[in-house]
């Protein structure tokens, strides 16, 4: 099991997230709607969304993952994408995880099989629910999180990369680090992923990758995923192994490392032509990497600036 320690440095550190969501994010206009009846959901998760009043005539969809002892409106509160809603056009889901300490289940083989039972197919049905409900684009279908919710979007592009489009997360593990583990709570779960003693070469990780969806061939969406090097929760080491995992999948070598991109502090880790995978090491950042939006957006697509 993890620490008490551990346990309480994540505790805080969602504490730390909820205080900083009021402080910068005071966002009280941004209501979520609450969604019912939107499809099998085995382990009983809630969606909300955000809806503007301009949508597309098919809009766009992010799907916004929260992190351990959070929850969707929590992580509405945390980031900007309702405000970047408004301005262009596209929908927001937030998904609640409600066990596990609001964790998403990355660790049991039903949320690690394609259509196996677990949160990933509650999140598969929730995205399905979307495009037919709102008439949203299938091509424009995105994922991103934080923690947890990083695990989680690693696991959803590796389980249904026919899905989504693009990728973008903050602070997580590989997809399959925690597999195998008693839980994916930091109160039951196995230390090691977090801690980052979990290390396989690129083609172990890209095979675990290929289990998830046995015979893909097809269209894998692009990924871009941000590390604290300060990151004392879940280690900066976990990046490594990330970019072994998708770099291999993709078939491509770093080629390029940008300084102080996007912003101060932050170094930009480019492989191939930097269209299908890029990472972030963040100078100095802890548990977890602040949400850009802008980068997000941009990464997307839906702003002019996409990479």
């Amino acid at each position: 099991m993890f620490s008490r320690v551990f346990f309480g440095s994540l505790a805080v550190a969602a504490t730390l997230l909820s205080q900083q969501c009021a402080a910068k994010f005071p966002f009280g206009g941004y209501q979520l709607e609450t969604v019912n009846n939107w499809g099998d959901n085995p382990t009983g998760l809630e969606m909300q969304i955000y809806k503007p009043g301009n949508v597309a005539e098919k809009p766009a969809v992010i799907f916004a993952l929260h992190f351990c002892f959070g929850s969707g409106s929590l992580y509405n509160d945390l980031n900007n994408y309702s405000e970047q809603a408004d301005e262009h056009g596209f929908i927001v889901v937030f998904p609640s995880s409600l066990h596990e300490n609001g964790c998403w289940d990355v660790s049991s083989n039903t949320s690690l099989t394609r259509f196996g039972g677990g949160d990933s197919t509650g999140l598969f049905n929730m995205v399905k629910f979307a495009i037919s409900e709102y008439g949203a684009d299938p091509a424009q279908i995105f994922v991103t999180g934080s923690s947890s919710g990083c695990m989680m979007t690693n696991v959803m592009i590796a389980l249904y990369p026919d899905l989504f489009a693009a990728a973008t997360c903050y602070s997580g593990v590989a997809a399959g680090c925690l597999a195998g583990s008693p839980s994916s709570s930091p109160i039951f779960s196995d230390p090691a992923c977090a801690n980052g003693n979990v290390n396989k070469t690129g083609e172990q990780w890209a095979q675990i990758v290929y289990n998830m969806d046995p015979g893909y061939k097809g269209h894998r969406p692009k990924f871009a995923t941000l590390h604290g090097t300060a990151d004392t929760v879940v280690s900066p080491s976990n990046l490594d192994q990330e970019i072994k995992q998708w770099s291999t999948v993709f078939g491509i070598k770093q080629t390029a490392s940008n300084p102080n991109t996007p912003q101060q502090g932050y170094t930009q880790l480019v492989f191939g032509t930097g269209t299908q995978f890029v990472a972030y090491s963040a100078a100095g950042v802890g548990h977890t990497v602040p949400v850009n939006t802008t980068l997000d957006l941009e990464w997307f697509g839906i702003t002019s600036n996409a990479a």
